[in-house]
């Protein structure tokens, strides 16, 4: 009975965050997991090195704030894939640093060949199985690309989707074969297209009505001998295929709702059962994770997972243990305690640390007093001696200088404050003189212009002519204005 071999009797929650995950991805020894959400946030949990408290042990932001769509290590586990919702796809190491980012493309060529890049958002990406320095990218650009590590200044080589018509279609999703041979890509006209990983120019097979036209697909997957490929749509469908006989599906489940563009269905280790999640509105029951019999698409098992959509799952042949990422930012394990190996079942066991109390800073003593001179501690002498000794230093017995009253002398600056500038604000301030009456302001020097004629007057003494001053108005029209016209002392 393929049911008996379904891990899920024990689970354990990894809390990423609160918004969906919608990227898992394991190293191949099943060491590590790393999960992306659309917070933006990639966390690494290694399961060896946690206990029962289930932390992550890395937090980062790799693509600033894009949402992260998928994460996928390499073939031998030290590299990992990061596809987000930007135009350039990077790769980190194992510990979350930079290794390449691949180069963006001029958004203003039409020809898609001709740029050294996508030039729109990304929509999946995953490594070639075999070798292990390339990847595969596909993006809003209506391209798929595939590259290399070492040379992030120009893609390896680009296929172009067609519809029916000729015209360009946008790939949503895009995958490998298992031996790397073939590339495929789901796109957004409902087609399955797949070339020659080494012939670019025509499909090698192609489906036009695999899904329901407009919708994306979200996901394609080969199984692991090779023979068939397994899509999931956005029609709410799970189809299974023979792309030899490429015209209409082996088989295929209905009524799987998905609102993600990246819900993902995958195959058990074994390669007889096909596994995918189904989506909830908020409130709307649970989401789900449903078991298919490949050979018959008999539903052999569903699990209740969580009170929302579950977008991504991930079988892993060595540990035998399911990943789940739901929209509510959980990334649930189940695995059982005799059929799986390694993984979740480490960290369980262990005990949470507890949490250890900062050490007091208690000054060390050394215990051998006087072993060394530089330790030892000069004896206490009679304070009357002390001060005697003091006295005869200048400098301890200089006596302080008071606080300078007044505007300040012998270059320090008066009790105004401490500096140059407060010491100007602060005479400002006590300046006196009311301009507010630029007559009066004039005036008030004309009694001195007179009595002392030194500047001006005695230059013009013969042609000055007999100065003439306007009378000063009585201001009593003041109180006639209403109250919001008079002049504000």
């Amino acid at each position: 009975n393929p049911v008996k071999k379904i891990p899920d009797s024990h689970e354990i929650i990894l809390q990423h965050g609160t918004k969906t995950v919608s990227a898992l991805g394991l190293d191949p020894s099943g060491a590590r997991l790393i999960t992306g959400g659309y917070d933006y946030d990639v966390k690494f949990w290694d399961f060896a090195g946690m206990d029962a408290s289930l932390q992550a042990f890395r937090s980062l932001q790799p693509c600033e704030c894009h949402q992260i769509k998928s994460l996928q290590y390499s073939s031998t586990g030290d590299v990992i894939l990061v596809v987000s919702g930007n135009s350039q796809a990077k790769v980190l190491d194992r510990d979350g640093f930079p290794v390449m980012e691949c180069i963006k493309g001029d958004q203003y060529i039409v020809d898609m060949t001709n740029t050294k890049g996508h030039t729109a958002m990304l929509n999946s990406g995953c490594w070639h199985p075999k070798i292990k320095e390339e990847f595969l990218t596909c993006s809003n650009d209506g391209t798929v690309r595939t590259w290399d590590v070492n040379n992030e200044k120009k893609h390896k080589s680009v296929f172009k989707p067609r519809s029916v018509q000729g015209k360009r279609v946008i790939p949503t999703t895009c995958t490998y074969s298992r031996d790397g041979k073939l590339i495929a890509a789901g796109c957004q006209d409902g087609s399955i297209q797949i070339w020659d990983r080494n012939m670019s120019v025509h499909t090698k097979f192609h489906c036009r009505q695999a899904h329901a036209l407009g919708t994306d697909t979200s996901c394609l997957t080969f199984s692991y001998d090779g023979t068939v490929l397994a899509s999931r749509g956005g029609d709410d469908t799970l189809k299974i295929w023979d792309i030899r006989q490429f015209k209409k599906p082996l088989n295929s489940a209905e009524r799987l709702p998905s609102f993600f563009p990246m819900t993902d269905c995958c195959f058990s280790p074994d390669d007889k059962i096909l596994v995918t999640g189904t989506s909830v509105k908020k409130g709307g029951g649970s989401g789900k994770l449903f078991f298919f019999h490949r050979e018959t698409f008999q539903k052999l098992y569903e699990i209740e997972v969580t009170d929302a959509s579950v977008v991504r799952c991930l079988w892993h042949p060595k540990l035998n243990q399911i990943m789940v990422g739901t929209g509510n930012g959980l990334a649930k394990v189940y695995y059982d305690p005799v059929k799986s190996q390694r993984g979740a079942k480490l960290c369980v066991v262990k005990t949470k640390r507890k949490e250890r109390q900062a050490e007091t800073l208690t000054q060390d003593y050394i215990i051998t007093p006087h072993a060394l001179p530089m330790f030892r501690e000069p004896r206490q002498r009679s304070t009357r001696k002390q001060l005697e000794k003091d006295r005869l230093d200048p400098m301890k017995s200089h006596k302080p200088e008071p606080p300078v009253a007044g505007p300040g002398r012998g270059g320090r600056v008066g009790t105004h404050g401490g500096t140059l500038s407060s010491y100007i604000v602060k005479n400002i301030a006590l300046d006196k003189t009311d301009d507010s009456n630029p007559r009066e302001a004039i005036l008030r020097h004309a009694k001195e212009a007179e009595e002392n004629p030194y500047w001006v007057a005695p230059a013009y003494a013969k042609t000055q002519p007999k100065t003439v001053f306007a009378e000063v108005e009585p201001e009593d029209d003041e109180t006639d204005k209403p109250e919001w016209k008079k002049r504000k002392i």
